[in-house]
C-alpha cells in the first residue's frame, strides 16, 4: 500500500494509491478512516506524503560515505535535526539561497513513523514504522564546514524533499538506492551497506526523543555526494519504494 498526500480542488487530502488510482481517505493514515472517493494518480498533484513534527537525520551511516568525507566510522548513530520547514515535496523546486554556491544532494531512504515511539527495543522498532519514502538531505556544504555543526547547512526552507509516497509493503534491509543528476547516475549503493540498519536507528532515536506519527527519519546517504546547480534535475530512486524528482532553481 502507498500512502499519498494530495492537493485536490477543495483541500489537501490523504489517500491510498495503486499504480493508477488514488482512493481518498477521510482522515490521516495513522487514525481510523473511511474510503472517500478516487482520483487518477497520473493527474494528481502529490505533496510531501506526511507533515512531521520533526525530521531526524543520520550522518555517516554508509562506510564509503564516511571515507569520502574523511571521517572515522561512528561508534553509535550520529543524529541531527532538520526543521519541519525544510520539508519539500515531489516534483517541487529546491531554491538555492542567495550567496551560496556549494549545495549538495544526498539521496537517502526515509523512514516514516506510524505511531508514538518511545524507548522501543530493536526487536519491536519495526512495528512503529508506517513505511518508507525517498529523501534528499540537501546540504550547504560550505556552511557545514564553517560551522562545525550542521543546523544551518541542513536547515534552509525546502532542503528536505521527501516523496513521492509512503510505501509500506517493502523490506528496507537490502534495497538499491541511486541518485541521478540530469539523468547521470551519481550515487549507487544498497541499504544493506548501512552501518546502523533501520531497526537500530529507530530504537536508538526513540531512547533520545519520542517519535510521533508522521515523523521522518533520514537514514544516511551513500558515497557519491556532489553539487546541485541551478537548472539541474535531481532524482532519488529507491528499489521497490519509488522515485523522487526535484528541480534546482
Amino acid at each position: 500500500m502507498r500512502v499519498v498526500r494530495v492537493l485536490t480542488d477543495e483541500d489537501v487530502r490523504y489517500g491510498l494509491a495503486d499504480d493508477d488510482t488514488i482512493t481518498l481517505i477521510s482522515d490521516e493514515p495513522f487514525a481510523s478512516y473511511e474510503l472517500d472517493g478516487t482520483l487518477v494518480l497520473s493527474e494528481a498533484r502529490l505533496l510531501a506524503p506526511v507533515i512531521p513534527t520533526k525530521i531526524v537525520a543520520v550522518g555517516l551511516n554508509y562506510r564509503m560515505h564516511a571515507e569520502e568525507m574523511g571521517e572515522a566510522l561512528p561508534e553509535r548513530p550520529l543524529i541531527f535535526l532538520k526543521p519541519p520547514t525544510s520539508l519539500n515535496g515531489p516534483d517541487a523546486e529546491v531554491r538555492i539561497p542567495a550567496g551560496l554556491d556549494e549545495i549538495d544532494y544526498e539521496g537517502e531512504l526515509a523512514v516514516i513513523i506510524g505511531r508514538r515511539t518511545r524507548a522501543v527495543s530493536v526487536a519491536s522498532a519495526m512495528s512503529h514504522v508506517l513505511g518508507y519514502s525517498c529523501g534528499n538531505d540537501v546540504t550547504a556544504r560550505q556552511y557545514q564546514r564553517a560551522d562545525g555543526q550542521w543546523t544551518r547547512a541542513k536547515g534552509f526552507d525546502g532542503f528536505c524533499p521527501v516523496g513521492p509516497w509512503v510505501e509500506n509493503d517493502v523490506d528496507p534491509s537490502d534495497l538499491a538506492i541511486e541518485t541521478y543528476v540530469n539523468g547521470e547516475r551519481r550515487q549507487a549503493a544498497r541499504t544493506s551497506d548501512m552501518i546502523f540498519p533501520v531497526p537500530e536507528l529507530v530504537s536508538f532515536i526513540s531512547h533520545v526523543m519520542t517519535l510521533l506519527p508522521g515523523d521522518i527519519v533520514l537514514t544516511g546517504t551513500p558515497s557519491g555526494v556532489g553539487p546541485m546547480r541551478t537548472g539541474d534535475t535531481v532524482e532519488v530512486r529507491i528499489e521497490d519504494v519509488g522515485s523522487l524528482v526535484n528541480h534546482v532553481v
